[in-house]
């Protein structure tokens, strides 16, 4: 099976081995080539492949959590709003970094680097990564950048490429903007964004996550801030 770059920086993120292989084998083996769309999810067959060995999940919320996983670094989608309290059972998901040609940004895999106080992530790779994982307001502040470098630069053992900085930002603004108990903000389906000028959260923005999830254009490292 073929991985991107884009995939394979996602699956090094902080994941269970059971997201990895539900993602490897369960999800992407059923994903359309040119749309990212998925089968309809079969609880049944998901929790028989990951107790290929042993039996250890039994429960669709056990599967559920793995989805979320993978949801929160951005490898899925769902191709249309749902309740993440609810049953994921027969939903269709999107993968949206299957789509990423391998090509796209290649220089951006080149060359490694730790934190740096100037950093500043890649402006067109911010926009199409936020765009296929469906962020709706995709400007950030300058507070929200320095959060990210100060949290960073604790921690200058880590050592990245640009397109995984910049992907690990995107998993902090995804993270942010499905925060809850945030003031002067509107609601967006499952999301939150700024009450600022450009921002209208009507049911057109709700649609948004389903428009960009099915374009074919050219991804959480840890809970809080990657």
């Amino acid at each position: 099976m073929n991985i991107n770059q884009a995939e394979q920086s996602a699956l090094q993120q902080a994941l269970s081995n059971d997201a990895r292989v539900l993602y490897l084998l369960g999800i992407k083996t059923t994903a359309d080539s040119k749309t990212g769309l998925t089968l309809p999810l079969n609880y049944k067959n998901l929790i028989k492949l990951l107790n290929a060995k042993e039996e250890r999940f039994t429960l669709g919320r056990q599967i559920n959590s793995l989805i979320k996983e993978l949801l929160n670094i951005g490898l899925v989608t769902f191709e249309h709003e749902v309740e993440l309290n609810h049953s994921f059972n027969g939903k269709t998901l999107v993968l949206p970094l299957m789509l990423m040609k391998k090509d796209d940004y290649s220089k951006l895999h080149l060359e490694w680097q730790s934190m740096h106080m100037a950093w500043q992530p890649d402006t067109d790779l911010l926009s199409d990564l936020a765009k296929l994982m469906g962020i709706i307001d995709q400007e950030y502040s300058i507070q929200e950048l320095g959060e990210f470098i100060s949290y960073w630069l604790s921690r200058p053992e880590s050592h990245f490429t640009q397109f995984q900085w910049t992907q690990k930002f995107v998993f902090n603004l995804k993270h942010k903007r499905l925060a809850h108990g945030v003031k002067n903000v509107h609601k967006v389906g499952q999301q939150i964004v700024s009450v600022k000028a450009g921002i209208v959260a009507d049911d057109n923005a709700k649609k948004l996550v389903e428009k960009y999830s099915k374009k074919d254009s050219s991804i959480k490292a840890d809970s809080t801030n990657t």
